[in-house]
């Protein structure tokens, strides 16, 4: 199936998505290519707000500001979801669950890019709108999403190992 597909498929279920995706095997370039994505977009999504902040603050400028995000987005965050996916994995053996360290990633990584239409929005609100309810709002939305994708992701993925 394709990535979009699943994409819209995991707000209508997100655990039969991660289950459909595990069945696929252990694969860490999948996993891997979902850190990637999911960072490129939120670096994509970032950028009208990183172009209102060089217009409102003309020290500094838009290039040096997209570099920075650019290198922070997709060379130093996947390093940091895979350490935080290492440490809610040991916190998960820690409390006897049945997850591998494989079904932490995925379901964080699947999680991160599943929400992208959100976080698409939320840069969009960010960079035309600006600070305010509206991105208030929006903040909230993508953390519950997040949080509904990567908690189902995980309580589905504890079912399958037992």
């Amino acid at each position: 199936m394709p990535v979009t597909a699943d994409i819209t498929a995991t707000y209508r279920g997100p655990g039969r998505v991660v289950e459909r995706l595990l069945a696929q095997g252990r694969q860490e370039t999948r996993a891997l290519t979902f850190v990637m994505l999911a960072c490129v977009l939120i670096f994509v999504a970032q950028a009208p707000y990183q172009a209102r902040e060089a217009h409102l603050n003309p020290d500094g400028p838009l290039a040096v500001r997209l570099y920075w995000s650019a290198f922070f987005w997709v060379f130093i965050m996947p390093l940091v979801l895979y350490s935080f996916a290492l440490v809610v994995w040991l916190v998960s053996t820690l409390a006897r669950r049945r997850l591998s360290a494989f079904d932490v990633r995925l379901t964080l990584f699947w999680a991160l890019l599943a929400v992208t239409p959100v976080t698409l929005l939320l840069g969009l609100i960010a960079g035309f709108i600006g600070p305010g309810p509206g991105l208030q709002l929006v903040s909230v939305l993508w953390l519950a999403v997040f949080g509904w994708f990567w908690i189902s992701g995980l309580i589905r993925a504890d079912g399958l190992a037992t």
